[in-house]
């Protein structure tokens, strides 16, 4: 990032024509200099992670279970573009209440999949969702 070659900015245009230049500067900069990566990693390796197929397609999800018997399931989802990682505050409350100073009856088991296809993703899809009907080879581009 360091060696970043930046564009002009159109004086005056602020967010009108997209993130102004001094914001993408300073988030650089951030994540060259700030940002714990390896934090982050290991926050993210720490939690159990499956995958599994459904319909046909490899679907890659954290489940998270609680130690309460009578925990109910819940599906925790996100929305493109997002991650897990809008998730990490709120999994240990939920499948933990007590630990943070709720009730036990309000645990839950959680399972947060990933919506595909996910850009980078070694598994692709191979058919259009809700269908059952294989997806055509792409055609030249």
């Amino acid at each position: 990032m360091a060696r970043t070659r930046w564009p002009g900015e159109l004086p005056g245009a602020g967010w009108d024509r997209g993130v102004p230049l001094g914001y993408l500067k300073a988030l650089a900069e951030y994540w060259t200099t700030t940002y714990d990566w390896r934090r982050h990693e290991a926050q993210l390796n720490d939690l159990p992670q499956f995958t599994t197929i459904i319909d046909g397609q490899n679907v890659h999800f954290v489940h998270v279970r609680s130690a309460e018997p009578e925990a109910l399931p819940l599906i925790v989802t996100h929305g493109w573009p997002g991650s897990i990682v809008e998730f990490l505050d709120i999994l240990g409350p939920l499948t933990d209440p007590a630990a943070h100073g709720g009730d036990p009856a309000d645990a839950f088991h959680t399972s947060s999949p990933r919506p595909s296809p996910v850009s980078g993703s070694p598994a692709r899809p191979t058919k259009r969702a809700g269908t059952s009907r294989e997806s055509p080879e792409p055609g030249p581009s």
